[in-house]
Formats: C-alpha cells, sequence, structure tokens
C-alpha cells in the first residue's frame, strides 16, 4: 500500500463520518450553538475547509480553489462569534470543502516519497512536523471536529447515527 492509499482512506473515513452527521442539518440547524460560548457547525465547517486550505497551500502553493480573505478571518480562531449571517449554508460548505478536498488529494498524489518525508511549512510543524504528517492532520482534525457536531445534533435533538 502506498502513502497515497492510505491517505485517501484516511480523508474518505473522516469526510464519511462528517457527512453522516451533516446529513439531515439545516441552514438554521448550522447555526445552533450547544451551549452560548461554543462555535456552531457553520463555524466548524468554514473552519475546517480554512485549515485544509493553509495547510494544502503551505505544502503546494496554488493547488487550492481560492479562499478570501473575509472567509478566511471568519472561520479563524477569533472569527466565530461573527454575526450569523456572515456564515454560509449547508450546501455551500459542502460544495466548497469537497472542491478542497479534491485538490488535497490531486496534492498528496503527486508528492514523492522524499517529498513526504521534507519538513512541513514553518507554520505548522508544531502539529504537522513533515509534509506527510500534513495529510494525516488533516484526517484527524475533521474527526475532532466531527465529534463537536455530535454534541451539536444531540442539543437538536437530532437521531445517533454512528
Amino acid at each position: 500500500m502506498k502513502f497515497f492509499d492510505t491517505v485517501q482512506e484516511l480523508l474518505g473515513t473522516s469526510r464519511f463520518v462528517l457527512s453522516s452527521y451533516m446529513s439531515d442539518m439545516t441552514d438554521a440547524d448550522i447555526l445552533v450553538r450547544p451551549v452560548p460560548t461554543a462555535h456552531h457547525a457553520a463555524w466548524q465547517l468554514g473552519h475546517l475547509l480554512a485549515s485544509e486550505y493553509k495547510m494544502i497551500e503551505g505544502v503546494s502553493p496554488g493547488s487550492s480553489p481560492a479562499l478570501s480573505e473575509t472567509f478566511l478571518a471568519r472561520h479563524s480562531k477569533d472569527g466565530g462569534f461573527a454575526s450569523d449571517s456572515e456564515f454560509l449554508g449547508v450546501e455551500e460548505y459542502r460544495k466548497l470543502m469537497a472542491a478542497q478536498r479534491e485538490a488535497t488529494l490531486a496534492v498528496a498524489l503527486q508528492l514523492s516519497d522524499e517529498r513526504l518525508g521534507q519538513p512541513a511549512p514553518e507554520f505548522m510543524r508544531s502539529y504537522a512536523p513533515r509534509v506527510s504528517s500534513v495529510f494525516l492532520t488533516i484526517g484527524g482534525h475533521e474527526l475532532m471536529h466531527a465529534g463537536q457536531l455530535a454534541v451539536i445534533r444531540r442539543a437538536l435533538g437530532k437521531p445517533v447515527l454512528i
């Protein structure tokens, strides 16, 4: 099994879990905060997208679909408490996330073993020391936030799916 196969499986599994939790959520649902100080699902989705975008652009500049500085700021650590009207709907997030994931997998496919073993860009070395680690981090990050969506689902009274 090659590195790409492992990455494709990890990212497929993490996206399956996230998509399952999102499968019956509406635009109104993704703006519900389980507690007043928590981020809602809209922020979670945008944050995942923005993070994946930044990581992949760090590894392979110019390979990702463009995201505006406004989008990146709104979904940053400090941007999650903007007005709800500043966030997108479920389908918009799904489309953007699918396009980014396609770009992420395209980058993973073209990297040599030598490049995968090189240090990751400096800004992410504290959590992804090598280029290969970047792809593993993307999958783990998505699963972590999927767990937060499970809590939002409970707050909404939605059924357990996984």
